[in-house]
């Protein structure tokens, strides 16, 4: 109101130019020498008045949010089973959802049968048309697309250096971690693993073989079977679930969604028997 916001605005303006100039008689010009790494200085919380960033030589620290060209999320070289497999399953839901239409997705394809199988041939982003948006990487079910950090991004040829292929896109997982921490310890918690959900399913069903037991021969049939009564049959299944052997030491459930399930499936076996047995 008359003025004063402007006064109090060029009162600020006088205060950073003024402090700029005392801070830097106060390092004595130490600042900006280059014979040690003083950045850190310049940034730090004691700093004070404006300060100059000597791009490209320095740069700044981008936040752990900040989002730029999309990237395809790979497994590191050196995991023992899925090493440079693609974490996209090529769906397609990342190009639907995508306001420009910037990605195209080529689906790759079994080259003996033909029949389509869940990894991309080929995918294209085109980087000029990309606005950074992050729907791709909020859609993705698979956590497969994530926001980059580079932004230096220029150059003088737009045909061939603005169309990301699918080699430049993707990245190894640690790439992920290493400039995102924060944000892949979340979802790592929602996902709850480190793993791609098919490794962690392919890791589950390889605990469930190895410690099934081994199938035995089938006994040879006797001569003369008794025939059992539905409810005596019903009686038997209950039993044989209610007294089933315990997992071996070691062995998980798959989840406790699954445990909760078998649990609920005994209950109810253990029901229609009793049912049985009082309608007999």
């Amino acid at each position: 109101m008359y003025g004063t916001g402007l006064a109090k605005g060029l009162m600020l303006t006088l205060r950073h130019f003024v402090e700029s100039y005392i801070d830097d008689l106060r390092y004595g010009f130490r600042k900006y020498h280059h014979s040690t790494d003083n950045f850190g200085i310049r940034q730090g919380t004691q700093t004070k008045g404006v300060i100059t960033v000597q791009y490209p030589d320095e740069k700044v620290a981008v936040p752990e949010r900040f989002r730029f060209v999309p990237i395809l999320i790979v497994e590191d070289d050196d995991h023992p089973t899925r090493a440079g497999k693609d974490w996209c399953t090529s769906c397609g839901i990342c190009a639907k959802v995508c306001p420009p239409q910037c990605i195209w997705i080529v689906r790759g394809s079994d080259p003996v049968t033909g029949r389509p199988v869940p990894d991309p041939e080929a995918f294209f982003i085109d980087i000029d048309i990309c606005m950074n948006c992050g729907y791709c990487a909020e859609y993705c079910p698979f956590d497969a697309i994530k926001m980059d950090h580079d932004y230096e991004l220029a150059s003088y040829d737009r045909t061939t250096h603005h169309i990301h292929d699918k080699e430049r896109l993707s990245k190894p997982n640690s790439y992920w971690r290493s400039i995102a921490p924060t944000r892949a310890y979340e979802e790592m918690l929602v996902r709850g693993t480190w793993e791609h959900k098919d490794a962690a399913k392919e890791a589950r069903r390889g605990q469930s073989s190895s410690s099934a037991p081994s199938p035995q021969p089938a006994a040879q049939p006797a001569a003369s079977t008794p025939r059992t009564t539905p409810a005596a049959e019903s009686a038997a299944d209950a039993s044989a679930s209610a007294t089933a052997a315990p997992p071996a030491e070691g062995a998980t459930p798959w989840s406790e969604d699954d445990a909760k399930r078998e649990e609920r499936r005994r209950k109810a076996l253990e029901r229609k028997a009793r049912r049985a047995a009082k309608q007999g």
